[in-house]
């Protein structure tokens, strides 16, 4: 029994020292492998912290124009259904759809024959009236000189007075007769009332038009100039009714997408009420349109140059954060760290966005990578750009103190360089 214990012992110390010598041989591994790995360990610790790569961009002074932008539809400056005014046959058509033509210009004949006949029996008729007429007045005239013989009675005398009336106003009628006649004849030649393009046109050469129809024989739509309406919050109009007392207010009309610039306006007037629905007031653009970009009907983007505010100290949109302490931003030192700046915005226009304290012109700020930034880190920069004028923002959008929260904003009881 003892000789078992002892048996027993014996195994339980053999095991328990091989496994002590495989620990020790497993650390002396580690020590080795740690050991050869000194020197780069070394280097890394001794080459300082790892820098983040972040865009940056220069602050800048310079003119910032400032826009306002409302949603607008073309519509013609002039638009006229052209109708006949007369009953008749048309005889020519002297246009071709989508011509433009100028005021004044032929556009319809319609046939004038009927007419022409009318005003030669009115004429006729006017002859025969004036002949009555003169007969009448030579007989009064002898009438009148037999009155102080008394071989003639004053009744008789009086009635051939009442004679000689209606006759002249015979004549008086024949006349007006023949102007109407004239007027008729007139109207068979149907002219353009102001310069415009001719859409498509409803009557054909041979066809029978009354003065009583419903349906033009066609549309007229001066193009040139044409005019934009557009709405604007009812906030903004005082700033624009003060402005246009100033002088003409520039529009610029853009296309569906807002990308690209189909003409350059001015605006003309402010509508004389508020919608109370919307909140809006229309306003009314004139434009030249001489390359005829703009159509009636078609929707843009109405872009009103407001004001220009000359030297201002503007940077990069993207490099406005948000902290608990308001908008701050990332100025880079001269030794590439990085150290966080509150900054008032007074503008923010598209990319572009204007200070009035925090940042001077010269100075570098973060636009990208901000999120892994804190006081002191050491960036890298990837690049330099410049910040870019961008154009307006709809009206409501252009307001003071925007931008975007990021990790190592300033907190409560941080300071700053401004401090």
């Amino acid at each position: 029994m003892i000789h078992s214990y002892a048996k027993r012992a014996c195994t339980t110390a053999i095991v328990r020292a091989a496994v002590v010598g495989t620990l020790a041989a497993v650390c002396a591994s580690l020590l080795a492998c740690s050991s050869g790995s000194d020197p780069k360990s070394k280097a890394q610790a001794a080459s300082g912290p790892h820098p983040v790569s972040v865009a940056v961009a220069p602050v800048l002074q310079q003119d910032v124009p400032v826009y306002l932008t409302g949603l607008g539809a073309v519509t013609a400056f002039n638009t006229a259904n052209i109708k006949s005014r007369v009953d008749g046959q048309i005889m020519k058509v002297n246009f071709v759809e989508g011509q433009f033509v100028n005021q004044g210009d032929l556009l319809i004949e319609i046939d004038a024959r009927p007419f022409q006949v009318m005003l030669e029996q009115m004429q006729a008729q006017l002859f025969k009236d004036q002949a009555s007429l003169r007969d009448a007045k030579l007989n009064l005239d002898r009438y009148t000189a037999l009155i102080p013989s008394g071989s003639i009675a004053q009744q008789q005398v009086d009635t051939q007075k009442a004679t000689v009336d209606q006759l002249e106003g015979q004549v008086r009628t024949d006349q007006a007769q023949i102007d109407n006649a004239k007027l008729q004849i007139v109207y068979c030649n149907i002219t353009a009332p102001f310069s415009g393009r001719v859409g498509l046109r409803q009557v054909d050469p041979g066809n029978i038009v009354h003065a009583t129809d419903t349906n033009p024989m066609l549309i007229l739509t001066q193009l040139q100039p044409i005019a934009v309406i557009f709405t604007l919050p009812e906030d903004v109009l005082p700033k624009v009714a003060d402005q246009m007392k100033k002088g003409t207010l520039q529009v610029d009309a853009f296309n569906r997408d807002d990308q690209t610039k189909l003409a350059s306006g001015k605006l003309l007037t402010i509508d004389n009420e508020i919608d109370p629905t919307t909140g809006t007031a229309k306003l009314k653009a004139v434009f030249d349109n001489k390359d005829n970009k703009l159509w009636p009907n078609q929707f843009v983007n109405a872009n009103l140059l407001l004001e220009t505010r000359k030297n201002s100290t503007v940077l990069p949109t993207a490099a406005i954060l948000r902290g608990p302490q308001g908008t701050f931003v990332y100025a880079v030192n001269a030794d590439k760290t990085v150290q966080d700046k509150p900054v008032t915005v007074s503008l923010t226009q598209g990319d572009t966005t204007v200070v009035t304290s925090g940042v001077t012109p010269g100075e570098t700020v973060v636009t990208d990578g901000q999120d892994k930034l804190q006081r002191g880190s050491l960036i890298a920069p990837r690049n330099t750009t410049a910040p870019s004028t961008g154009r307006a923002l709809p009206a409501p959008q252009v307001a003071e103190g925007s931008g975007s929260s990021a990790a190592g904003a300033p907190t409560s009881g941080s300071t700053s360089a401004g401090d």
